[in-house]
């Protein structure tokens, strides 16, 4: 299971992208068997040693991409040394991803740029071999974003979910498209669609808990953002009412925080609530006027400077 670190990165780049981060972490500990590191103490890949352990993502080798990807007078070398071979399976990882880390370093003596592009990496478990088509300039940056931590792991399998897609099936829970689309037509062998599903629910209910207060931040939709919005243009803080928390919306939470002597963070907590049920506490009427107090005061400046410009052109 995800530590609550890992799980926070995750959802934070959940949030900045749009989704769901119920739906993102599903997807990520099922792929990932809810680990994001793996402690390595051989030397990293660089070929410098290090003084103790270090953390790596989650690797698996495909020696059948190795296979195809070695040059064609290294290849013999390859299938000898038990790395390649055109069979898909025939080349089985070991159980440990210390093991795993030992037959990549052993491919990258034969062919370094064959053996990372037959990784599958970190949590998404991206190939390397998508590269180019991810816009990657090299899979060596490839390699560098999977190695820089949860946030570099959970981008590459972004880049890989939007460059596919596949995000539309998440926003749908379409877990059964999804899995097919991301797993392969074999993916209900290994139950991907209904093991993702358990997780989706598994996550909703425990950021459900966790967001107690309705706590609402940016990449969160639904009635509850609506209802925020709502009574952000009632305050006097008009913002349009769609139901999606974007930057317009979060904009507006920091305005009325700062207005209001709260803390300006642009996430519509506990406090924020409490204030915006006083701001717009009375009777329809009043709320009214402080929606249009408050279109006033942002079109003030427009006002001002429209208003300076013909005193200009008039001089």
């Amino acid at each position: 299971m995800f530590s609550a670190e890992v799980k926070r990165e995750i959802e934070a780049v959940a949030r900045e992208a749009g989704l769901e981060p119920a739906a993102l972490l599903a997807i990520a500990e099922v792929e990932s068997g809810g680990r994001a590191f793996a402690l390595i103490s051989a030397p990293p890949l660089s070929g410098n040693p290090l003084a103790g352990p270090r953390r790596e993502p989650m690797i698996r080798f495909e020696g059948h991409y190795f296979d195809r990807l070695v040059g064609d007078g290294k290849r013999a070398r390859a299938r000898a040394k038990g790395l390649a071979s055109p069979s898909m399976g025939a080349v089985k990882n070991p159980a440990s991803q210390a093991a795993r880390w030992e037959m990549l370093e052993q491919a990258m003596a034969i062919d370094r740029s064959a053996a990372l592009q037959s990784v599958s990496w970190g949590i998404g478990q991206v190939m390397g071999s998508h590269w180019k088509a991810l816009g990657y300039g090299s899979v060596e940056d490839l390699v560098a974003e999977a190695r820089s931590g949860v946030a570099g792991q959970v981008r590459l399998m972004l880049l890989f979910l939007e460059t596919n897609g596949l995000v539309g099936t998440i926003r749908a829970h379409d877990w059964a498209g999804f899995a097919r689309a991301y797993n392969g037509p074999r993916y209900k062998v290994h139950r991907y669609d209904s093991r993702i599903a358990a997780a989706y629910a598994k996550h909703r209910r425990g950021v459900a808990s966790a967001e107690t207060g309705d706590i609402l931040r940016r990449g969160d939709r639904g009635d509850a953002v609506k209802d925020l919005q709502r009574a952000l243009t009632a305050a006097g803080y008009p913002v349009m009412q769609d139901g999606a928390f974007g930057p317009a919306t979060a904009a507006a939470v920091e305005r009325f925080q700062a207005d209001h002597g709260l803390g300006v963070d642009g996430i519509a907590g506990a406090a924020t609530f409490g204030a915006l049920a006083k701001a717009t506490k009375g009777s329809p009427a009043p709320r009214g006027l402080a929606w249009l107090l408050g279109m006033i005061r942002r079109m003030l400046p427009l006002a001002v400077r429209i208003a300076r410009m013909r005193t200009g052109r008039k001089s």
